[in-house]
């Protein structure tokens, strides 16, 4: 497979999941996934509280988990009637949005990744390039943070973030790395376009090193979220959610 800039596409080890709807978001099979629909269905939970210590906690009304403390393992009361959840997921918000993408490059902790990639089942990403040694949903402790999101948002795994990303270029993509460095803008003072068809690609880094540099130079724009205190970054996968939902949903400048 080629394109007109003679760039083929990047060697994916791992791409997944692969039964697709054809706009290539939403699975064939989601109706028939157990753990994407225990996470879109209501729970009933009730409160819980120690006879012993008075940890006072939520647990599943048809769970005999709560008995216990899980604090010092002493015996619990009941404490009120049960209440319901219900998700978000079942008002879904069909506004106009940016189509976005995201390139995740060595990002080392599966809790991140995990909790990425519920954050872009929810913003509505449509794809999720896994790089060097950041972890895929092949890995089981990966589930435990993604709760469903890893069987609902297209991805794959490059070895060479830096190869992924010139391939996304060539297909017309936009790279924007959110980082800081002296090329950065606020995400709060950015001059934002008017959605286009193309997806808008936001690329984040190693918790500690940040974005390679080799991976800074190709993108479009650097952008920064404000810090007010005394650390100088976010969690990455807290940054993930901020960046992308504002991007998403934020007006056209002009």
């Amino acid at each position: 497979m080629s394109n007109a800039s003679g760039l083929g596409p990047p060697d994916p080890t791992t791409v997944g999941p692969a039964d697709r709807s054809p706009d290539n978001r939403t699975p064939r099979k989601l109706a028939g996934s157990r753990r994407v629909c225990a996470s879109l269905e209501r729970v009933r939970f009730v409160s819980r509280k120690c006879t012993a210590c008075g940890l006072l906690f939520p647990v599943d009304d048809a769970s005999t988990l709560g008995r216990a403390c899980p604090h010092c393992h002493a015996p619990t009361d009941r404490i009120g009637p049960a209440y319901d959840t219900e998700p978000v997921r079942a008002r879904i918000d069909r506004r106009p949005h940016r189509r976005l993408e995201g390139l995740l490059d060595n990002v080392r902790s599966l809790t991140n990744v995990g909790s990425m990639f519920r954050c872009a089942d929810g913003v509505g990403m449509g794809h999720l390039h896994l790089c060097g040694f950041t972890p895929t949903p092949a890995h089981p402790k990966l589930k435990k943070t993604a709760l469903g999101a890893e069987a609902s948002v297209p991805w794959s795994h490059h070895a060479d973030a830096v190869v992924a990303a010139e391939y996304q270029l060539a297909q017309g993509k936009r790279l924007w790395a959110i980082e800081g460095g002296p090329r950065s803008e606020s995400l709060y003072d950015l001059d934002l376009p008017n959605a286009a068809p193309e997806p808008l690609v936001l690329v984040f880094g190693h918790e500690v090193s940040g974005v390679d540099p080799r991976l800074v130079d190709r993108c479009e724009r650097v952008v920064r979220i404000p810090m007010r205190g005394i650390k100088g970054s976010l969690n990455v996968s807290v940054a993930f959610g901020i960046a992308a939902y504002h991007l998403a949903y934020a007006h056209p400048s002009g």
